[in-house]
């Protein structure tokens, strides 16, 4: 097999970034799409030249090797344990489920089917954050002590408005920003730092949505294992272009990343082996500001996942450190509700008792309201 050929379940919007990326390489075909909404689906087939299937059990049994899942998070597990049951091998967007139950679900029927499964988290797919990484296991910044963060986009109001939209909801969504933006920070900071150790955090709501709709504006503080301590701001109402930024500072050295810097990363390092000793400096980096980050990243995210396949390798990014980042997300609302830092061995507690779908009960109560205060007009 010298290509994977795709099929596609779900016609929205991150479809685009997906088909971008991944338009000049030779590995990977979509061939097919899958979609409730005729209109949409016959739209985007029309522009991605896709077959078009309106009947689930339809599309799996055309002639594709591997299927790339985007539809709202509380489909997630369904389609996954779908496709893998087709013998389908599955790439399905983030977050990876809405509970680390489903998460278990996922895991198990793609194990079960021997299949190839990747949640398609693009921030462990950019460029400037494979450099930090690397920066850090190279030891250039020494043993990161203290970090922040961020990660901000407005969204229209409306979906925030509109009680009908599963955006940012409690029962399909899994919650707000933290579920719906946090999720990547986790699993990006996971990846730099290890396991988050304790939480504590704030939910905040800048317009008056209704109760059905998670935070849009959050903080979390992290502890982790090895002692670090990260802020992570996060929010779908900050004014400006989609962007995320990044501050870790270790025992020799500090490394600074913005997305929207041409060049996205900047380390000082006092490692004997740094490029420049003792100041910052930006390295050359593929990278571009909004949206061509996305590009890049779901370029890279599918090309390797099509490299799986073809090699016949497990993914480095495994479904287990996926399911992490939802932990953290389920970790930080269950310190909102409790008001105080809470552990990680506190939420494994619930998740083997009561399960974790309990955590999402109640926060509507929990929430900062500050949107008396605010006039968005």
């Amino acid at each position: 097999m010298d290509f994977v050929k795709f099929g596609i379940i779900g016609t929205g919007a991150v479809w685009r970034f997906h088909k971008l990326g991944s338009k000049n390489n030779p590995k990977i075909k979509f061939v097919s799409a899958y979609d409730i909404d005729e209109k949409k689906l016959n739209r985007v087939a029309k522009y991605s030249k896709l077959e078009t299937y309106l009947n689930l059990d339809n599309f799996f049994k055309s002639d594709i090797d591997a299927v790339l899942i985007m539809v709202p998070h509380y489909l997630h597990k369904d389609m996954v344990v779908a496709a893998a049951e087709s013998g389908k091998h599955v790439i399905c967007e983030k977050p990876m489920a809405t509970t680390l139950e489903e998460c278990d679900e996922m895991i198990a029927a793609t194990k079960k089917a021997n299949v190839k499964f990747m949640i398609a988290e693009n921030h462990r797919f950019l460029p400037a954050h494979q450099f930090i990484k690397d920066a850090i296991d190279c030891g250039f910044i020494g043993d990161v002590f203290l970090g922040r963060t961020y990660e901000g986009a407005y969204v229209s109001h409306d979906q925030f408005l509109n009680p009908d939209s599963w955006s940012f909801t409690y029962d399909r969504g899994g919650g707000g920003v933290i579920a719906d933006q946090g999720v990547h920070k986790f699993t990006m900071l996971n990846w730099f730092l290890g396991e988050v150790d304790s939480a504590q955090c704030w939910l905040g709501k800048t317009v008056n949505s209704p109760p059905n709709k998670g935070e849009d504006t959050a903080i979390v503080l992290l502890r982790y294992k090895i002692g670090a301590i990260i802020t992570v701001d996060i929010s779908s109402n900050t004014v400006h272009l989609p962007t995320n930024r990044t501050e870790l500072h270790g025992t020799k050295g500090t490394i600074l990343e913005d997305h929207s810097w041409e060049k996205p990363v900047q380390i000082l390092s006092s490692h004997p082996d740094a490029e420049k000793k003792g100041e910052f400096y930006s390295p050359s980096i593929e990278h571009g500001s909004f949206p061509k980050y996305y590009n890049i990243s779901m370029g890279h995210e599918d090309a390797y996942f099509a490299e799986c396949i073809l090699e016949d390798k497990e993914p480095e990014f495994t479904p287990e450190q996926a399911k992490q980042g939802v932990a953290v997300v389920l970790l930080s609302y269950l310190s909102a509700k409790k008001g105080t830092i809470t552990t990680m061995d506190e939420l494994m507690k619930i998740y083997k008792t009561m399960g974790t779908k309990s955590i999402l009960d109640g926060l509507e109560e929990v929430m900062q309201k500050n949107y008396g205060n605010l006039k968005w007009e």
